[in-house]
This record gives structure tokens, C-alpha cells and sequence, in this order.
């Protein structure tokens, strides 16, 4: 096919179409369905559905089963993080970078369809495949990112990637209903019972991937540079960051709230990925479908998400940046508090609302207010934003490393979520001291 100009409509929609793609990895896979399903495969319960052992036994060891997905997610994100900076560089200057994001895409899809055969007599199996499919979502989205400067133009890229983002959350709640109808009713397909629909999803989420990024694949280019891979290139993305982090010295502004965000952070991203599995375990779901409860809890958090996210940014238009960084963090710390208390489904509801209504907020208002301390006239802000990825993947692999040595000593989350708090204390006490330069709002004159 004859390669198409940059700007053009058809090239910046085959773009964001990769969103829809791979989206749903991040809701039924991350989220949702495989969650619900890996705790009820690791947890035995008696009739009153009080817990009665959630060991998992794995290559010789006893492990708490949230202790144990939470080390395997660590591991991968530690991966991804060290992999980050290589795969940078072979983006920016290796003309065939489709080829790369190709092949994470494939990973990643192929690792969800291995999902299928995720049981405990062959753990190490279904492990390994949550582990690529992880890697391989993360890992392509470096290739993906890359071709936004590519194909669009500066005036094009917001709107672009905002479309993106839309798509993806549309494709992805697409399939999680599908999935959730087939679970819910399966004697309408002819399966006797929620395991065969359960594990499908796994099947479907790797198709629809797989399937929806050839729309993509199609329309990009290969890439722009083509240029030799040397040793020079592959380290090319740790020499920026080694550079960014000696600029940090001279900008005391950036360098404090780079200190103040991967410690809140490390603990908003460990309580996002652990909060279906807190629901599976630590709410009483009696006379309720834990499956339907579970999963419209992360559908409301999504929405609410996107009010949040709203409401945060006409706060910090009046106070301020870090004032409302500060006032985020520390209702965080109130839905810690509570959720150590949660244990009915409505409880768990509130909850959700909660959570969603900040964490849409502190995240678009973190990546934001980072954006604001980048020394104006910085050319190569990609290289800011790599900084800013790899120490939020760093602080994820910390806060579920952590989260997993809690669970395994005192036997429950709830311990967990209430150690988080100190984390979310902590950046409070940090962002305190921020200067707050260029982060206040303007005053209006008459």
C-alpha cells in the first residue's frame, strides 16, 4: 500500500484504532475478569463463604495467592522498566519499529490466549503467561507512542491522542460486557457452567487484539530513520535519562516534586491494580453475584474516573497545582482508612466512587504539573516524559513488592491498604515543600 502523508485522517484514525485494540487487555485482563477468576481459583471457602485457605503452592514455596500475583506484576513492571530506555532508543532510530510493535503486540495477545489454560497443576504456565502479557501490553506501547510525532502534527497530537483514549475506553467496555454476558448467562451459549465463559475471555481479549492492530499495522509506516542498531543507539535512552537526572540538581522545583510523586504514586498505582482482588477476598458478597458486583465496581470506577478528572482540573485553575495535589493525597488517605473497614458490597461501592473520583484526577493532574516544571524552551521532552515513565513503573514495582510482604505477614490486605497510607502521608509532607513557581493561579485583573 501506498504510504500515507502525515496528518492524513485515515493514517492519525488507524493510530488510535490501536487503542481499541489493546484496551481491553487493560480492563479484562489487569481489571477485571482475570482477577476475579485467579481468586477463585486460589481461595477455598466453606458454605458460609468464610475463607477457609488462600496458600498458593509454587515451585516448592507457600505463598499468600494476592502475595504471589502481586511479586509476578513486580517482576514484569521491573522488566518493562529496565527494557523501557533500550526500546526508546531503538524507536527513535530504527527505521522498522512497526516490526517492534508487532512483536509485544503478539506477546501480549498470544500470553492472554495461553491464559486459557491458567490452572494450579501447572502454575508456572498460566504465571508466566499473565507475566508476557503484562510486558507485552507495556513494552508496545513505547513503539505505539513513538509514531504519534510521526504521523501527526504538533497542532493534530492532542486531539489525536485524545481520540485515542476514547476508543480505547469504548473497545475495551465493549468486550468486557460481551464477556460479562456470556459469564453471567452462559446457558444461553450452551455451557454448562461460568469456568469455560471465564476462560474464554482470556481467548477473546488476545483475538480482538491481535485482530483490531491489523487495521493499525496496514496503515502505519515502517518508521522514519533507518539507521544501523549499535550499541551507541541501544543506550541512547539511558544516556538521556542519565542526563535528565544531573539537569535535576539545577532545577530544585522538578527535582522535589519528582521526589513527592513517586512515593503518592507508587501507592495510587498499587491500590489501583490490587482493588478487584481486595473486593474477591475481603467483602462479604453473600446472596450477590461477586462476579457482576465485582465488575460493575471497576466500570464505575472508569466512569467517575473521567468526572474526576474534571472536577481536579477546575480545582487547581482556582488553588493551584500542588494545593490540590495536597488535598488529593489526603483523601487518599481517608479512603485507605475506610477501606480497611469496608465489608459489605455497598460498602465496597462507595468505595469505587471514591477511588474513582481521584484517581482520574491525580493522575491527568500529576502528568500535568510535571509538564509545567520542564525548563521552558526544552527541545526533547520525550526524554522528561521517559524519566517520568520509568520512575512511575519503578515506584509500581516497590508499592507490589511491598503490598505482597504485608499481605504474606499479616494474612489480609486490609493490612495492606492501611500501610499505603504513610505512602500517600509522606507525599503529602514532600509536596509541602515544592516551590510553587509557575503552579499558582493567575490572579484575574480588572
Amino acid at each position: 500500500m501506498k504510504r500515507l502523508p502525515k496528518g492524513n485522517k485515515k493514517l492519525l484514525n488507524a493510530w488510535a484504532f490501536y487503542d481499541w485494540a489493546n484496551s481491553v487487555y487493560s480492563l479484562v485482563i489487569a481489571s477485571t475478569i482475570f482477577p476475579i477468576f485467579y481468586g477463585a481459583l486460589t481461595i477455598v471457602k466453606n458454605e458460609q463463604e468464610e475463607i477457609i485457605s488462600d496458600t498458593v503452592h509454587f515451585m516448592g514455596f507457600q505463598f499468600n495467592n494476592d502475595s504471589l500475583i502481586s511479586y509476578v506484576t513486580a517482576l514484569a513492571f521491573l522488566m518493562v522498566a529496565i527494557m523501557s530506555p533500550f526500546l526508546s532508543g531503538i524507536a527513535d532510530y530504527v527505521g522498522n519499529k512497526k516490526n517492534f510493535l508487532k512483536f509485544f503486540c503478539y506477546l501480549g495477545s498470544i500470553s492472554c490466549i495461553g491464559l486459557f489454560w491458567f490452572n494450579l497443576e501447572e502454575l508456572w504456565f498460566g504465571l508466566t503467561c499473565y507475566f508476557f502479557a503484562l510486558v507485552g501490553f507495556w513494552a508496545s506501547l513505547v513503539f505505539y507512542n513513538s509514531y504519534l510525532p510521526d504521523i501527526a502534527f504538533p497542532e493534530q497530537q492532542d486531539k489525536v491522542s485524545a481520540k485515542g483514549f476514547s476508543m480505547g475506553y469504548i473497545g475495551s467496555v465493549v468486550l468486557l460486557i460481551l464477556c460479562l454476558v456470556m459469564i453471567m448467562k452462559y446457558e444461553w451459549f450452551g455451557f454448562e457452567g461460568k469456568g469455560f465463559p471465564t476462560r474464554l475471555s482470556f481467548v477473546l481479549t488476545g483475538l480482538w487484539w491481535m485482530g483490531f492492530s491489523q487495521i493499525t499495522y496496514y496503515y502505519l509506516p515502517k518508521g522514519n530513520k533507518k539507521q544501523k542498531l549499535t550499541n551507541d543507539i541501544l543506550f541512547n535512552g539511558f544516556r538521556e535519562l542519565k542526563k535528565i537526572w544531573h539537569s535535576l540538581q539545577h532545577n530544585p522545583q522538578l527535582k522535589k516534586y519528582l521526589r513527592a510523586f513517586f512515593v503518592y504514586s507508587m501507592a495510587v498505582q498499587t491500590v489501583m491494580l490490587i482493588a478487584t482482588y481486595f473486593g474477591i477476598e475481603e467483602v462479604n458478597w453473600s446472596g450477590q453475584d461477586a462476579t457482576t458486583g465485582l465488575i460493575v465496581s471497576i466500570l464505575l470506577i472508569q466512569l467517575v474516573a473521567i468526572l474526576g478528572a474534571t472536577i481536579t482540573s477546575r480545582i487547581s485553575a482556582r488553588l493551584g497545582n500542588i494545593t490540590t495535589l495536597i488535598i488529593v493525597n489526603i483523601i487518599w488517605i481517608g479512603i485507605c482508612v475506610y477501606a480497611f473497614f469496608v465489608k459489605t458490597p455497598f460498602q465496597f461501592y462507595i468505595a469505587a466512587g471514591l477511588v474513582g473520583l481521584v484517581m482520574g484526577g491525580i493522575q491527568t493532574l500529576s502528568r500535568s504539573t510535571y509538564s509545567k516544571m520542564i525548563p521552558e524552551g526544552t527541545i526533547d521532552t520525550a526524554s522528561f516524559f521517559s524519566f517520568y515513565d520509568v520512575s512511575e513503573k519503578i515506584g509500581i514495582v516497590i508499592g507490589m513488592v511491598l503490598y505482597g510482604l504485608v499481605a504474606e505477614v499479616f494474612g489480609s490486605i486490609r493490612f495492606s491498604i492501611l500501610f499505603l497510607t504513610g505512602f500517600f502521608l509522606i507525599g503529602v509532607i514532600l509536596l509541602m515543600r515544592v516551590p510553587r513557581e509557575h503552579l499558582e493561579p493567575k490572579e484575574e485583573t480588572a
